[in-house]
């Protein structure tokens, strides 16, 4: 089956009893058992049965068993967020002593997870070039425990090459560890890729239109004790498993992803082009764009559409502030992929607790503006775009 109708078309775990068509939310904490000896099993792992739903509960086992039909993983956790499942993922490979290989290209929480949480815990980040796999190279050791990435950076909207990034990684038997939630993973394989672990944020493009907060570990079953590591002791022990509701609204934005995104891509390729005629805007940057520097790069990996975020860049950081301040359609909020069109000033917002000097190193610009294009007529948006850069002109 394609991945459309596995999305839709994937059977429950058991038939419901009143043969619904939605998995139905099951609103309980624990569960009853037969026999001691059943409670035991499902305890320890000798059968997969629901014990306590911090650890398992059926509306989330269909989303994961749904990902897991989509993806091709070996195994699937649902997370409260998505920074949950970067965090959970990072704690079950790390240790002290251990060091992550990264970029200082990445979402500030995710930079500031590694940079900080984890240092103070022993773990060291090692940041580097991700274009220049020599200079990854010289920066792993037998202490390494993963290279990490994003897939396309946020907000800097780079793409490395997973396969050259996935075989140095394998050469030091250590996984590639991407976040993959500026694409779906409907529309590619990561696993084909070289990935040896996925996360992603499906409050994103999961949720159908930001209704819920969500986190998705997709293991591929190349990294040895992972995928008992986080099932064993992450989600026992740190407690940040998804809750049925959301699993079941999430299962439903699941079912829609494909069309909704198809129209997000083409909608945000359609502004990106329309806004390069704007001569207030001195950067379109959109990886769709064919003049992109990364548009083969992007092409090549993720196909014919390249997500729904870029980004603009303004004379000055006043100039991107009364912008945003003058917009009436597009509405001032974080968040990605939501159904409407977001703006946010990154260096304020999401980076403004760095310093200029760290801000200067990850490439973050007061200049620029983050644009998530939603499922709006494009030409409504254009034209409030235009009014916001109009009004601030003649002001």
């Amino acid at each position: 089956m394609k991945n459309q109708t596995k999305a839709i078309d994937t059977p429950f775990g058991k038939s419901d009893v009143y043969g619904s068509l939605s998995m139905p939310v099951y609103h309980t904490a624990a569960y009853e058992f037969e026999t001691a000896a059943d409670m035991a099993d499902a305890f320890t792992g000798r059968v997969i049965a629901p014990d306590y739903s911090r650890v398992m509960n059926p509306t989330v086992m269909y989303l994961e068993d749904k990902v897991k039909a989509i993806t091709g993983a070996s195994n699937v956790v649902a997370m409260s967020s998505g920074m949950a499942a970067i965090s959970n993922t990072l704690m079950a490979l790390a240790a002290a002593g251990k060091n992550i290989v990264t970029s200082r290209h990445m979402f500030g929480n995710t930079f500031a997870l590694i940079t900080d949480s984890l240092k103070r815990f022993g773990v060291e980040p090692r940041l580097c070039n991700l274009l220049d796999i020599d200079e990854v190279k010289s920066r792993m050791d037998e202490n390494t425990c993963c290279i990490f990435l994003e897939i396309i950076t946020n907000p800097q909207m780079e793409v490395a090459d997973l396969k050259a990034l996935a075989a140095l990684a394998h050469e030091y038997n250590v996984p590639l560890v991407a976040d993959t939630t500026v694409i779906p993973f409907t529309q590619f394989s990561a696993k084909e890729l070289g990935v040896d672990i996925e996360v992603v944020s499906s409050t994103k493009y999961l949720s159908g239109g930001a209704t819920t907060l969500g986190g998705l570990i997709m293991d591929y079953g190349t990294t040895r004790g992972f995928g008992q590591r986080i099932k064993n002791e992450m989600l026992f022990n740190f407690g940040a498993y998804m809750t049925p509701h959301v699993a079941y609204m999430q299962s439903l934005g699941l079912e829609t992803l494909d069309a909704r995104y198809r129209v997000q891509s083409q909608n945000t390729l359609y502004l990106a082009k329309k806004l390069c005629t704007l001569p207030q805007i001195k950067k379109v940057n959109y990886v769709g764009l064919e003049d992109n520097p990364y548009h083969a790069m992007a092409e090549k990996q993720f196909g014919k559409t390249a997500g729904a975020m870029m980004t603009i860049d303004l004379e000055s950081k006043e100039a991107c502030f009364a912008m945003i301040n003058n917009l009436k359609l597009v509405r001032r909020a974080t968040n990605l992929f939501d159904n409407k069109t977001l703006a946010i000033h990154p260096a304020s917002t999401i980076f403004g607790n760095f310093s200029d000097q760290e801000r200067a190193a990850m490439d973050v610009l007061d200049t620029t503006v983050r644009l998530s294009i939603g499922l709006e007529d494009m030409d409504d948006v254009f034209e409030d775009i235009c009014q916001a850069l109009g009004r601030q002109v003649d002001e």
